[in-house]
Order: structure tokens, then C-alpha cells, then sequence
């Protein structure tokens, strides 16, 4: 497998040489300044690159190149930008780059109440707690018709969350849930919130999965052309968030967009974090079945405080939490050496750790949420591990 490491550019606290130190192969960046729905240029992306050269490593894998909401919606430039989005992978491909992630989530990265969250380790990370995250709904951002979402036990609690709750909690709730995509310097207020959940009136999942297929329809064919393996990053979290609808969080809705773009170019980026927040995604399972489409791999870990859908989680060591990473990584190694055999260019998969907890030095650095230095370089060497083991000449199964 090759071990890559998310790095937002020069203004990121973990720098690419940190990465080289923690033992990784490449970076996984992205043009976090362009505005989403614009091109990327040949010179922005050449920039980059010699920035990241220049720290010892090469850029291998983008996340991401954004989808806009104009595109989800199908609203407003949505035209332009799925043509600036095909000029982006051809501008990508000229420079050498095979790898593209990007999220259909609509107006909501991944969502947190909580990203420095202390465990029990006084380690912190990040963390979603359901209750919460209700009382900033119905309370706070006062979504019309909110209450209606949740059962009555779980409105109650809430109310006597929010009852209870400091001043300086409020903001934050509003702080961390309103954030855009990590490195962006993208945001919501209150308001601005508010109004981005009305552009979504009359769209449901059937829509939403609709405008999906009718993007890939338009953009594989392009990744296709160019060389590039495009991959979907699923829901986080994996179900339904602000009355919007959400449509890769299970098994079946990767199913049903890789059979409606049935070409090996339109792929899954495998995140066992995200969906491994629902207790009735198998993750091994998940990739073993799309073991041929999968282009790109987050492996983190969570423990989910209850069996429900939805319910509260937090980010767990790489290792621990509900997820079987050496059923996971198992699978992984098969499928490479499946892909060996045939002689494949891309039979080695793109895996970065991802997330972790912020431990030792980094609780003093101040690193972009979920993106500590030793936090992952600890997840790094665990996952390298793994791997090491499966792999060994007497010991595993794909040496």
C-alpha cells in the first residue's frame, strides 16, 4: 500500500517534511484557495507540486477538487461549474496527478460538536454528540420544522442540554458545525446557514442521487480520457443531517451510483471512519464487494456510544473502536495483489491515516482539527504494522 498524508499547504502547522519523518510515501492536497465552482490552472497545480518536492515527497492523490452547490442543486452556474470540474481533471492529469477525491454532501462537510473532545487518555478528538447536536438544530440555528426530525425522548434531552449550556458553548456548537471543508477558509453564520438549507427545498435523496449520476455522467467520461481515477468520499456522518438528504452512507448507495456509472474510473474512496459510524455498514465487507473501484482509503477508526442510527461517536485510536482494521487492511492487500497479477498501473492503493488524536506535543501545536502530527504518525505505525504482519513471508497471506 502506499502511505499517504493530508497536507493543506504552506499555512499548515505539519509540515511535508513531518510527513516524510512519520514514514509516508506522499501527499494527499488540494488548491484550498481557488473558489469552489473555478478551474484549477497548470500553474496553481505546478506550484503546489514544487512545494511539496521540496519537502521530500510527491503530490499523489487530490482532496479535493469541490463540488459546488450549484452542481448538487442543479441550480444557479451548475453548467459551469461541471465544465470548469472536467478542465480541473484534464489541468490535473497534464501535471501527472491520477488520483481525485471529492464529496457529494450537500452544504455540510463533516460535522463535528466537538473537535477537540477529551478522552479518557487526555488525548483529545473529535466528536459527535447526538444530543447536542439536536439542541443546535431546534435551539440554536432554530431550523423551521426541526423538531419534527427526532423523536420526543431525544427533543426533550436536548431542551435540557440547552437549558444548561454556557454562552461560550453555544458559539462553539454554531463554530463547528458551520465550518466548511478542512483547509478551506469556506464557513457558515447562523444566517447564511439558514439560507443555504432553503436552496435545498423540494430536493430529496432521489433527487439529490439523480444530480449525482447526472455529474459522473458528465465527469467520468473526461477522468476516463485523461487517465484519472475518480473517488467518492461518503457521508460523514452517515445519515440524514439539517433536514438534508444524504446519499453515500451505506452499502447500497455506493452500489447503486457505481452501477449507474459502470466504468472502472468512477470510484469509492473508502473511508472506514465515516461510514463505520453505522452500526449495520460491515466494513471488511464493503471492501471485499468493491474491492475493483476502490481508488483511495481513509483508515480511522470510531466507537459509537450506541447501536442506533443516528447516535452519538468519537474519533478512536486507529486501532481501537468498532471497525476490524486488520479485516479491512486484509482486504486491501488482496485486492492489490489481485491487481498485480493482472498487471495493473494502479495496483497499489493510496492510503493516508486519517484524523487522529492529538497526543504529546500535539496538544500544544494547534493543528487543523483532526490532522495532528504525532496523532497520525502513531495511527501511521500502527496501520504499517498491520500490514507488516499480513504480509510477512511465513506469517501472512500476501507476501
Amino acid at each position: 500500500m502506499k502511505y499517504t498524508w493530508r497536507w493543506f499547504g504552506p499555512v499548515d502547522k505539519v509540515s511535508v517534511r513531518d510527513a516524510l519523518q512519520a514514514g509516508a510515501h506522499g501527499i494527499v492536497s488540494a488548491l484550498h484557495h481557488v473558489p469552489t465552482g473555478e478551474a484549477w490552472t497548470v500553474d496553481g497545480i505546478r506550484q503546489r507540486q514544487e512545494e511539496v518536492r521540496a519537502g521530500g515527497l510527491t503530490w499523489d492523490v487530490v482532496e479535493s477538487v469541490p463540488v459546488s452547490e450549484d452542481i448538487k442543486t442543479q441550480t444557479g452556474d451548475w453548467r459551469a461549474h461541471v465544465a470548469n470540474w472536467q478542465d480541473s481533471l484534464r489541468r490535473l492529469s497534464q501535471c501527472g496527478i491520477r488520483t481525485v477525491c471529492y464529496n457529494f454532501m450537500p452544504v455540510l462537510d463533516w460535522t463535528r460538536t466537538d473537535l477537540r473532545w477529551e478522552t479518557h487518555q487526555h488525548a483529545r478528538a473529535m466528536r459527535f454528540d447526538l444530543p447536542d447536536f439536536v439542541a443546535f438544530d431546534i435551539h440554536i440555528l432554530k431550523r423551521p420544522g426541526a423538531v419534527a426530525d427526532y423523536p420526543e425522548a431525544m427533543a426533550d434531552e436536548a431542551a435540557r442540554r440547552f437549558a444548561a449550556m454556557p454562552d461560550e458553548r453555544v458559539a462553539a456548537l454554531g463554530r463547528n458545525i458551520g465550518a466548511g471543508l478542512p483547509g478551506s477558509a469556506d464557513g457558515y453564520t447562523l444566517e447564511q446557514l439558514l439560507e443555504k438549507l432553503r436552496t435545498y427545498q423540494g430536493i430529496d435523496a432521489t433527487r439529490l442521487r439523480a444530480n449525482l449520476v447526472d455529474f459522473l455522467s458528465q465527469v467520468v467520461p473526461v477522468a476516463e480520457e485523461v487517465g484519472i481515477n475518480i473517488c467518492a468520499h461518503p457521508d460523514d456522518p452517515p445519515w440524514p443531517l439539517l433536514g438534508l438528504p444524504r446519499i453515500l452512507s451505506t452499502r447500497d448507495d455506493y452500489a447503486h451510483m457505481l452501477s449507474q456509472v459502470d466504468a472502472r474510473a468512477n470510484g469509492v474512496t473508502l473511508c472506514s471512519g465515516s461510514l463505520g459510524a453505522r452500526p449495520d455498514n460491515d466494513l471488511p465487507q464493503i471492501a471485499r464487494e468493491f474491492a475493483d473501484r476502490i481508488h483511495f482509503v481513509h483508515l480511522r477508526n470510531v466507537t459509537r456510544e450506541a447501536e442506533s442510527i443516528p447516535c452519538s461517536f468519537f474519533e478512536d485510536e486507529h486501532l481501537e473502536g468498532g471497525t476490524d482494521m486488520v479485516e479491512v487492511i486484509a482486504a486491501l492487500l488482496a485486492e492489490e495483489k489481485r491487481r498485480r497479477d493482472e498487471g495493473r498501473e494502479d495496483h497499489q492503493i493510496p492510503i493516508r491515516p486519517d484524523h487522529g488524536q492529538e497526543i504529546l506535543d500535539d496538544l500544544n501545536r494547534g493543528a487543523q482539527p483532526g490532522y495532528p502530527a504525532i496523532g497520525r504518525l502513531k495511527g501511521l505505525a500502527e496501520l504499517r504494522g498491520i500490514e507488516r504482519a499480513l504480509s510477512h513471508p511465513r506469517l501472512g497471506a500476501f507476501a
